[in-house]
C-alpha cells in the first residue's frame, strides 16, 4: 500500500511537467501552423533586425533568397514537428532539446540586452529576460524529466515493447502502475489537446460554425460591414489576389511608363491626414514596418501598380526593397525635405528617384509669398539630373500663378475631390479640405496640354474609392496617386478599373498620357 501510495506521489510532478510539455507545444505547433498557412510569411524581417554577435550572419541568410527559403521552411516545420511532438509525448526530449536549440537562436538573433538598440518589437521583453529565454528554460526542465513516459506516446511506445518482450522473457507484462487500461489512457492525453488545437485553429483561420453563419447573416464585404451584436464588433471580408479583375493600365510621360493608378506614401511614411485624431500617425507609422512595407509593394506590383509618389524620407525603405527584395517599384519624389526643395531635390536623385515634382504644400507657400523663382529653377534643377519634372500644387490658384510666370512642367500634381462630405469646412479648415474649388479645378484643367496626376482623390479617406476614383477621372484627372493599405488594395484595383472603364466614355478632357 505504501508503495502504491508513494508511486502515486511520484507521478504528480511528472503530470505537471507533462501539462507544462504540452503547453509550450501547443504554443509552437500554433506559431508553425500559422506561418504554414501564410504563403507570405518570412523570416526575412526578424532576421534583418539582428544585431548582436551572429548579426552578419543573419543578415546575411535575410538577404540570401535560396538561403533564407530553406531557413523559412526548417523554420515552420520545426515549429510544427517539435510542437506535435511536445504536445503528443513523441520523442518528448528530443522535441524538447530541439525547442531549446531554437528558442536559443531566436533568443541570439534579438536578445532583450540593454546595449542593443533592438528594433524588432519582441513581445514579452523585460531587460535581458524575455519569453523566449523563459520558454527555454521552461524546456531544459521538460528535457531533463521523463514527462512522455509517465504521460505521453514515448511511455505507451515502452509498455507495448515490454508486453511483446514479456513472453520470451517469462514474466508478466511490465506496466507503470499495475492497471494497463488507465496507462493506457494516460498515455493518450496529448490526443485531445492536439485535437482541441486543430479545431481552435480551424474556428480562427478556418472554419466558420453554423452559428456564426446565423449570426454573420448574409456574406459581409468590406465596403458593407454589419455588426454582429453590438457597436464594436464587425467582421470583413479583404479581398485577395484571387479576386483582382485584372492589371492597372500604364501610359507615358515623356517617356517614363507610369500606372495610371499609383501608391501614395502617406500613410507608409506615418503622414496621415485624420483631422483632431492625433494618434493616427503614430498607428499608421507602426503598422508600416520594413517587413509591411515590402509585402505592400510586393502586392501592388502584383496588380500593375508600378509606382509610388512620395517623400525623400523613405528612399532607405524603397531602397531596401529594390536591393534586398529585388522589387522594380519606381519612386517619385516629392522633393520636401525640412523646407529645403535644394536639398530634397539632391537626396531624391541620388536614392534613384525615376521622377520628382515640386512639393504642393512648398508650391503653394511660395505662389502665396509672390516668390516664384524657386519653383521655376526647381523644375530646371531636376531636369539638369535627366528626369521629368513635375508641379504640385493644392490651390488651383497656384497652377495659374505658375503658367502666367511661363513654368510648363511635364505633368501637374493638382488634389481633386468633391466638397460635399460633412467634415468639409471652407470657412474654418483643419486639416479637412484639400481642393477648395473642384468644378474650377476640372474646368482649367480640361484645357492644359500636360498630363495631370491627381490626388487627395479620397479626401482623405472621407470618400469611397467608388466615388472618388470616378469624380477624379471624369473630371479629366490621367492618373492617380491614392494612399492605400496592403488589405485594400486589390479592392481598390478593381474599383479602379470599373472607373477607368466608364471614364473613357465620359470624361470631357481627352488623355494626356
Amino acid at each position: 500500500m505504501t508503495d502504491t501510495v508513494s508511486a502515486r506521489k511520484g507521478m504528480v510532478p511528472l503530470v505537471l511537467l507533462a501539462a507544462l510539455r504540452m503547453a509550450i507545444g501547443w504554443h509552437f505547433l500554433y506559431e508553425g501552423l500559422v506561418k504554414l498557412a501564410d504563403p507570405a510569411w518570412t523570416s526575412a524581417g526578424y532576421l534583418r533586425q539582428s544585431q548582436w554577435f551572429l548579426g552578419g550572419l543573419f543578415n546575411w541568410i535575410a538577404d540570401t533568397p535560396a538561403v533564407l527559403q530553406v531557413v523559412d521552411a526548417l523554420n515552420m516545420w520545426g515549429l510544427v514537428l517539435i510542437g506535435a511532438g511536445l504536445i503528443l509525448g513523441l520523442f518528448s526530449r528530443t522535441s524538447a532539446v530541439a525547442g531549446v536549440l531554437l528558442l536559443a537562436l531566436y533568443y541570439v538573433a534579438n536578445p532583450s540586452l540593454i546595449t542593443l538598440t533592438n528594433t524588432a518589437q519582441a513581445e514579452g521583453s523585460y531587460l535581458f529576460i524575455d519569453k523566449n529565454l523563459v520558454e527555454l528554460c521552461a524546456l531544459l526542465a521538460v528535457a531533463c524529466s521523463r514527462s512522455g513516459m509517465a504521460v505521453g506516446l514515448d511511455g505507451l511506445i515502452a509498455y507495448l515493447r515490454s508486453r511483446k518482450a514479456a513472453p520470451e522473457a517469462g514474466g508478466a507484462p511490465a506496466t507503470a502502475d499495475g492497471v494497463p487500461r488507465r496507462a493506457f489512457v494516460r498515455h493518450l492525453a496529448g490526443l485531445p489537446v492536439a485535437g482541441g488545437l486543430a479545431v481552435a485553429f480551424q474556428r480562427k483561420h478556418g472554419w466558420v460554425s453554423f452559428e456564426e453563419k446565423h449570426l454573420l447573416g448574409a456574406r459581409v464585404v468590406a465596403d458593407d460591414a454589419d455588426a454582429m451584436s453590438g457597436a464594436t464588433i464587425k467582421t470583413y471580408k479583404f479581398a485577395s489576389l484571387d479576386d483582382l479583375k485584372g492589371q492597372v493600365p500604364h501610359a507615358e510621360i515623356k517617356g517614363l511608363r507610369l500606372s495610371r493608378l499609383m501608391l501614395g506614401g502617406n500613410l507608409i511614411g506615418g503622414w496621415a491626414h485624420a483631422r483632431d485624431l492625433i494618434y493616427v500617425s503614430k498607428l499608421v507609422k507602426a503598422y508600416h514596418h520594413d517587413a509591411k512595407v515590402f509585402e505592400t509593394f510586393r502586392l501592388a506590383e502584383q496588380c500593375g501598380i508600378n509606382t509610388i509618389m512620395t517623400n525623400p524620407l523613405l528612399c532607405r525603405v524603397i531602397n531596401d526593397y529594390w536591393q534586398k527584395e529585388g522589387g522594380s517599384i519606381q519612386f517619385i519624389s516629392d522633393c520636401s525635405y525640412n523646407g529645403d526643395l535644394s536639398e530634397g531635390i539632391a537626396r531624391s536623385v541620388d536614392a534613384g528617384a525615376h521622377s520628382c515634382y515640386v512639393q504642393g504644400g512648398i508650391a503653394d507657400r511660395l505662389v502665396a509669398k509672390g516668390d516664384l523663382d524657386p519653383i521655376a529653377k526647381g523644375l530646371e534643377r531636376i531636369r539638369e539630373h535627366g528626369l521629368t519634372a513635375g508641379l504640385g500644387a493644392h490651390k488651383l490658384s497656384t497652377v495659374q500663378e505658375c503658367i502666367r510666370y511661363g513654368m510648363k512642367p511635364d505633368y501637374w500634381m493638382k488634389t481633386l475631390h468633391q466638397t460635399d462630405y460633412w467634415s468639409a469646412n471652407k470657412e474654418d479648415q483643419h486639416d479637412n479640405i484639400w481642393c477648395e474649388t473642384p468644378d474650377e479645378t476640372i474646368a482649367f484643367m480640361e484645357g492644359l496640354e500636360e498630363p495631370w496626376i491627381a490626388f487627395k482623390v479620397l479626401a482623405a479617406g472621407a470618400y469611397h474609392p467608388n466615388v472618388g476614383f470616378s469624380y477624379a477621372l471624369k473630371g479629366g484627372a490621367d492618373f492617380l496617386c491614392v494612399g492605400m493599405y496592403d488589405f485594400q488594395i486589390v479592392e481598390d484595383v478593381n474599383l479602379f478599373l470599373d472607373a477607368y472603364r466608364d471614364g473613357a466614355i465620359e470624361r470631357g478632357r481627352p488623355w494626356r498620357a
